[in-house]
């Protein structure tokens, strides 16, 4: 990626990746232009150019996501939708689910949807349920069953490890068949291609009982759009059997999107059963362009080009994973921080430009992000003010998803439903944005956003400090409007509206399943305001 032609100060100061301390060294002055919305800066008393953002395509319920697993859809029985369960995952706008490979097929060649051998869930029915609602769910299928792990030394034995079995090559596509005929198998059922030969699709149709229901074939149902190969294959944390290079996961890839171009069978990977199903690469834990750009290489020595002169990539989606803390470049992280104030724009940023430059402008994905609620977690949101740190929790969350939008993404994924331990002090163990069926402040802003504006699109950006977003859908406009600080900070806005004599003010409630509104005046089309770091949203009547 070519350097941006401004001072470091400069760049810092766009990206809102710089810390407090650099913006105070830095003396930053900021004029509003009454009536005009623009923004001048200054820095050291020379003017800073204002930063252009892109519009973006991407619906903004896209940006509304949530990790969940298959128990987050049901109570006790798990052949029923739980209603108040529904209730609350009805306030996201796209879903990633965590789906074990094991849960599929418990036994090598054996597999079962509905019900599922392995935990008796129904996967027809949370995935058709999620169509009908309108949440497309992206299918994450990871780890290693046990009848695969078995081939690896007892000592060397992690659900985590690499999708193949031990002592294989794992820089050849070859290696990784059997989770790609797993591939192959789902895509056949839930994708949109009615035309798969029957004769490649398998269920275990015996049934474990007397009265067990058992498995039928199903083809082409149509429910799932986007499917996830494995999840962080960059990990380092599990030692050099769970590890897997660039050039390795890209082998791995290559057999799961296509069977390593028809090369590996006819019942092999999601495109020879779906090719209008769309793969997306594991989330990387490592946000790191370069892992991207070498497995791009890969598909270019080993999958050759198209006929369009691009790369016969093996994916569809670049996806990443970044957890927004005080970690700025590298290091232990002490504290989560407001997104504006973190690395978020920065990564946003470099994977957009990497996509462009290498991926003919592949979407960019962000699958995990988020904070604790423990305060003595290294990922902790803070309390703020008279804000309990539920609600600045809140915000962080609501402000990354506006970030992640305005600096390119596609899509934006929160980590996760529910909480693994609220006790505990590890990071990422209290980050849930709900408690079985109860919602946290987050999930009511989303609930209230998502009814909101939704289906609008990010327009431009008027301003970075305060944030004044434009978003439009058809002849409406909204302004999302809020102070990207972490110190109860506020300041006053002119909104120049165009004349409308009045406007509504859309205000987040916690607890609440839509925000507050009040209509005011807009004197000489002008609205002031006083902005927090909670966002506020302004439409003119």
């Amino acid at each position: 990626m070519k350097p941006l032609l401004l001072p470091i100060i400069s760049i810092c100061l766009l990206t809102s990746s710089c810390t407090n301390a650099q913006r105070s060294s830095a003396k930053e002055e900021t004029t509003y232009v009454q009536g005009k919305n623009t923004q001048a800066k200054t820095v050291q008393g020379k003017p800073v150019p204002k930063r252009i953002f892109p519009a973006n395509p991407s619906l903004f319920r896209n940006h509304l996501g949530v990790n969940a697993f298959e128990w987050d859809f049901s109570d006790d029985d798990h052949s029923v939708l739980s209603g108040p369960r529904k209730q609350v995952l009805r306030s996201f706008g796209v879903i990633r689910h965590y789906l074990d490979w094991s849960k599929l097929e418990s036994e090598e060649g054996k597999y079962t949807f509905n019900p599922a051998h392995s935990g008796d869930w129904n996967y027809d029915m949370i995935y058709k349920w999620c169509h009908a609602e309108g949440i497309d769910l992206l299918a994450d299928i990871k780890t290693v069953p046990e009848w695969l792990l078995e081939s690896y030394p007892e000592d060397k034995r992690d659900g985590e490890n690499v999708p193949a079995p031990y002592g294989l090559n794992k820089s050849n596509p070859a290696s990784y068949i059997k989770q790609a005929k797993l591939a192959f198998q789902f895509a056949a059922r839930y994708g949109r291609n009615k035309s798969v030969p029957a004769s490649l699709v398998k269920v275990n149709a015996t049934p474990r009982w007397a009265d067990d229901p058992p498995n039928f074939v199903r083809i082409g149902l149509g429910y799932i759009n986007y499917i996830e190969c494995d999840n962080e294959r960059d990990k380092t944390w599990k030692g050099p059997q769970a590890l897997q290079s660039a050039e390795e996961y890209a082998a791995n890839m290559s057999a799961f999107y296509d069977g390593h171009m028809g090369k590996l069978g006819k019942n092999v990977g999601v495109k020879t059963a779906d090719p209008t199903m769309k793969v997306v690469m594991g989330g990387l834990s490592n946000p790191d362009p370069k892992y991207v750009i070498k497995m791009i290489e890969w598909c270019k020595k080993n999958r050759g080009m198209n006929a369009d002169g691009t790369v016969n990539l093996c994916f569809d989606v670049i996806n990443y994973h970044a957890y927004n803390n005080d970690a700025l470049s590298s290091g232990d992280a002490e504290v989560g921080k407001a997104p504006e104030l973190s690395q978020a724009a920065r990564l946003a940023d470099e994977f957009v430009a990497m996509a462009k430059k290498y991926a003919n402008g592949m979407e960019v994905w962000n699958t995990e992000s988020g904070y604790d609620l423990n305060q003595k977690s290294p990922q902790r949101a803070i309390a703020i003010g008279k804000k309990p740190v539920a609600i600045t929790q809140a915000d962080w969350i609501l402000r990354s998803a506006f970030l992640y939008v305005r600096h390119g993404l596609s899509r934006s994924y929160f980590y996760m439903l529910d909480d693994v331990d609220e006790k505990s002090e590890t990071q990422y163990s209290s980050s849930g944005l709900a408690e079985g069926h109860k919602k946290r402040p987050v999930t009511d802003y989303f609930t209230q956003t998502k009814k909101l504006m939704g289906n609008f699109q990010f327009k431009e950006n008027l301003s970075t400090d305060p944030v004044v977003d434009v978003y439009g859908l058809n002849d409406r406009k909204i302004f999302v409007m809020f102070v990207p600080d972490e110190k109860d900070r506020k300041a006053a806005y002119k909104l120049d509206l165009a004349g409308a004599t009045s406007a509504t003010v859309y205000t987040l409630v916690p607890g609440a399943e839509k925000m507050s509104s009040k209509v005011v005046a807009t004197p000489k089309g002008i609205l002031e305001i006083t902005l927090t770091e909670t966002p506020v949203f302004v439409e003119k009547n």
